[in-house]
């Protein structure tokens, strides 16, 4: 309350709660989500702000022969659409961004620059793609040879794509990579931060969202409205269930099949057993000090 009797804005957003207070001090938006609306109006904001992409292709762009772009699409300059890529309507492909043959941009999806969507990936509506992502590269896979030249990796080409639904937003530099054989899948509303990995494989369920260096690893599942702080890590071939939470830099080394908070690095544990652990973790040196002193007393 103190800090909203001190705000200058010209007009503030509260809650029920704080309805007189504000009213008290001028203008003021109220609502049951505050939150919420205060996202609802960055949006008609940047809306009025960002300059509209003009559609059609810049001149210094390449389109291939057998890409259907859309007339209300933009493709900016140094981009390349490869042979047999759709391009939907009112999509943005930024300047020198990349898609693949056989790739799909959904409707109003826009690539920022230097984005590579891949060969045969597909993205629907109304997505964002921030620059330095790509989108179908390579999975790791590599099978370990013994021959008598000596030990070396032999490739396993990866043979799937990348299926992406709608309303997904993947922050800067951050990778999704194809299948190696079946997709890559992101459901509809996924939100990835910046630097983000998801490995060959994965799964990750509808309006899941994961915070920044928040690593996959290949065929692991993960439920929906799931969501993992920063740096934290999930094993290949692990099932997470709908509505787990991972605090920042959990290492996942089990499937979770119980939705709930879970935390640590190693072992993580929910979230309340892990906070009590880590209590009287901080306690082991004086715990084991007062332990020494009783046994000298009680020694023969």
């Amino acid at each position: 309350m103190a800090q909203l009797a001190r705000s200058a804005a010209a007009c503030v957003i509260v809650g029920q709660a704080q309805r007189e207070a504000a009213a008290a001090r001028g203008a003021a938006i109220v609502c049951a989500d505050p939150y919420l609306a205060y996202a609802r109006l960055t949006q008609w904001w940047a809306a009025q702000l960002r300059r509209p992409a003009p559609a059609g292709v810049h001149p210094s762009a390449v389109v291939e022969p057998g890409a259907r772009v859309h007339a209300t699409a933009c493709v900016g300059p140094l981009a390349h659409v490869a042979a047999g890529a759709r391009i939907g309507a009112g999509a943005v492909v930024g300047a020198q961004s990349h898609v693949g043959e056989d790739a799909e941009l959904g409707e109003h999806t826009r690539l920022a620059p230097r984005v590579v969507l891949g060969r045969g990936c597909r993205i629907g509506a109304r997505g964002l793609l921030h620059s330095g992502v790509v989108i179908g590269a390579d999975g790791f896979g590599f099978a370990p040879t013994n021959e008598a030249a000596g030990s070396r990796w032999e490739k396993i080409e990866q043979l799937g794509a990348v299926r992406i639904g709608d309303d997904v937003e993947i922050g800067a530099n951050s990778c999704v990579d194809r299948g190696a054989l079946e997709d890559t899948v992101l459901e509809d509303g996924v939100k990835l931060d910046n630097l983000v990995q998801i490995g060959h494989n994965v799964r990750v369920g509808a309006h899941s969202a994961f915070a920044g260096c928040v690593g996959v690893a290949g065929s692991a599942r993960i439920g929906r409205h799931c969501t993992a702080g920063g740096g934290a890590i999930i094993l290949g071939h692990l099932e997470l269930v709908d509505h787990v939470h991972l605090s920042a830099a959990t290492v996942v080394s089990r499937s979770i099949l119980k939705p709930g908070l879970y935390s640590g690095a190693f072992p993580f544990d929910d979230n309340a057993s892990w906070e009590k652990n880590a209590a009287t973790l901080r306690q082991l040196h004086g715990l084991r000090e007062r332990l020494r002193a009783l046994e000298r007393k009680t020694a023969p």
